[in-house]
C-alpha cells in the first residue's frame, strides 16, 4: 500500500527539505507499520516518533499505534506545537475561531465578542506580538506554518470546550499564518463572561491549551539563520 505523508516544520529538514513522503507499506496496514517503515527510510524522523517528539496524525486526528489506515487517508507527521455540545453554529465558529494570513482588528473582535451576549461584564483579552529577541538570539522576523483543517478543528475544540467547562459567555481566537513581522500581531484570544474572574481564567487556559494541541508551527528568522521553534514559553 502506497501512501502519502504530510510533514510540517523541521520534519521538512529531516526528509531533506520535502512537503510530503511517499511511502510503500508492504506488511501491515496499522500505525505501527507506517512507522517501522519509515525507522527503514528516514531513521531520523522514526527515532523522533518512538521517543514521541514527533506524532503521527490519521485524517486529522492524533493516531496510535494500533490506527487503522487505509489507501486515501490523510497521514501527517506533527512535530511539538508551537504553541460536549455547543450551543454556537458552525457559523458562529467561522467568526469566532479563525487562522488567517491577514491582520486582524482588536476593536472589531471586541465588538464581535461584545454583541454576543448583553450579560457580558467583563472581558479578558490575550495579545501575542512577534518580538525581536527570542531565547538570547536576535529575531528579524518569524513565518509561522499551520496543518490546514487540523488546526481550525483543534481552535474550535478549544473554544467548544472553554464554553463547556467555564463560567463563560463567549470566546473568540485568532491566530495568523505565514510571515510576520517583528512588531506585528500573531495571536488574539477574547473571552467574555459575567465576571471578571471567570473571563481571566478562561482566556488564560485557552492561549495554555492552544499552545499545546494546536499543529502551528514557528519559524524564526535570525542573523545566524532560521530556527524552528519546538516550544513557546
Amino acid at each position: 500500500m502506497m501512501v502519502t505523508i504530510k510533514l510540517f516544520g523541521m520534519m521538512k529538514l529531516l526528509a531533506g527539505n520535502q512537503g510530503s513522503l511517499s511511502l510503500n507499506v508492504a506488511n501491515g496496514r496499522l500505525v505501527k507499520d507506517l512507522v517501522r517503515a519509515i525507522e527503514i527510510s528516514h531513521p531520523a524522523v522514526g527515532e523522533l516518533i518512538q521517543k514521541k517528539k514527533v506524532l503521527v496524525s490519521v485524517n486529522q486526528d492524533i493516531a496510535h499505534e494500533d490506527t487503522m489506515i487505509s489507501e486515501g487517508d490523510e497521514i501527517a507527521l506533527l512535530p511539538p506545537f508551537a504553541g460536549g455540545s455547543s450551543m454556537n453554529t458552525e457559523l458562529d465558529d467561522s467568526q469566532f475561531v479563525r487562522v488567517q494570513r491577514e491582520n486582524f482588528s482588536i476593536d472589531q473582535e471586541l465588538d464581535r465578542v461584545k454583541s454576543r451576549s448583553k450579560r457580558i461584564g467583563g472581558i479578558a483579552t490575550f495579545l501575542g506580538i512577534a518580538r525581536d529577541r527570542s531565547r538570547g538570539r536576535d529575531v528579524d522576523g518569524i513565518t509561522f506554518e499551520h496543518y490546514e483543517g487540523m488546526a481550525q478543528k483543534k481552535l474550535r475544540e478549544i473554544r467548544e470546550r472553554a464554553l463547556k467547562e467555564f463560567d463563560i459567555l463567549e470566546l473568540l481566537i485568532i491566530h495568523r499564518y505565514g510571515a510576520i513581522t517583528i512588531g506585528e500581531n500573531i495571536v488574539l484570544i477574547i473571552a467574555g463572561a459575567e465576571h471578571r474572574a471567570d473571563a481571566f481564567t478562561a482566556c488564560r487556559w485557552a492561549i495554555d491549551e492552544l499552545k499545546q494541541i494546536t499543529p502551528i508551527w514557528k519559524l524564526e528568522h535570525t542573523p545566524e539563520g532560521e530556527v524552528w521553534v519546538e516550544e513557546h514559553p
